[in-house]
């Protein structure tokens, strides 16, 4: 078992460059297992976690509904975005600068067999990592991702996540709204949840702006404990 993690910070990296890049790295492992079980070998599967800002992007779960989006093809232009149908499970999410990207490219053969524990991991992964800027974050109840004030009529999220998994390797993952311009998402029903409020970081905590740095520090910290890994930095400019 492989619990070495190549971190990779892609910086600010057009969604689709980089969803071709996670379709590298996740092939190159699955072919790797494939190989192992028809050849009988015992080659070591590596794992990636890759950070990154997206320019403006929306993008739809598998499973989503395009009603979800409720802008034309015309505005998505007018405001500077993009769209994809993507590979993932969940539904409607947007990315943009201000907002740490997470893609964990894992075999989880290396780690745990569980998908559902997985999830959970990244979420408490994110719940500890706000606990220290004295956020109470919480999950909600048949909603995957991480949110504030859960039960309350002023409920709101702050990370959203989806991923998919093949043969127990993992791509996509997580969004976590550090500065994010929170006006983006006017234009979607977050995951397809009506009613309920999206935040960001700096918008809790009354600042103009958080270190993305720091707050990839503490991510990375959590990971670390909850994944037992071995992190490996590998800085992408």
């Amino acid at each position: 078992m492989n619990k070495k993690v190549e971190i990779q910070d892609l910086g600010l990296k057009d969604f689709k460059d980089t969803w071709d890049y996670q379709e590298v790295l996740f092939k190159g492992i699955l072919d790797t297992k494939i190989r192992n079980r028809r050849e009988e070998l015992s080659l070591e599967t590596p794992n990636y976690f890759l950070f990154v800002e997206h320019p403006h992007v929306y993008t739809l779960g598998k499973s989503g509904d395009l009603d979800n989006l409720l802008v034309s093809e015309e505005k998505l232009k007018e405001i500077d975005a993009t769209f994809y149908k993507i590979n993932r499970g969940g539904d409607i999410t947007y990315h943009g600068p201000g907002q740490i990207v997470g893609y964990p490219i894992l075999d989880l053969d290396n780690f745990f067999t569980d998908i559902h524990k997985y999830l959970r991991f990244l979420e408490e992964m994110v719940i500890l990592t706000l606990a220290e800027y004295g956020l109470k974050a919480e999950r909600s109840t048949g909603e995957t991702g991480v949110w504030l004030d859960v039960g309350t009529p002023f409920a709101r999220k702050i990370c959203a996540m989806g991923v998919r998994a093949s043969r127990w390797v993992t791509m996509h993952g997580f969004a976590l709204n550090v500065n994010a311009n929170l006006g983006y998402f006017d234009h979607m029903i977050p995951c397809g949840i009506k009613g309920k409020a999206v935040t960001s970081l700096n918008v809790e905590l009354g600042k103009a702006e958080v270190s993305l740095e720091e707050v990839k520090s503490k991510l990375l910290k959590h990971f670390t404990a909850l994944f037992e890994a071995e992190l490996i930095e590998q800085v992408i400019s």
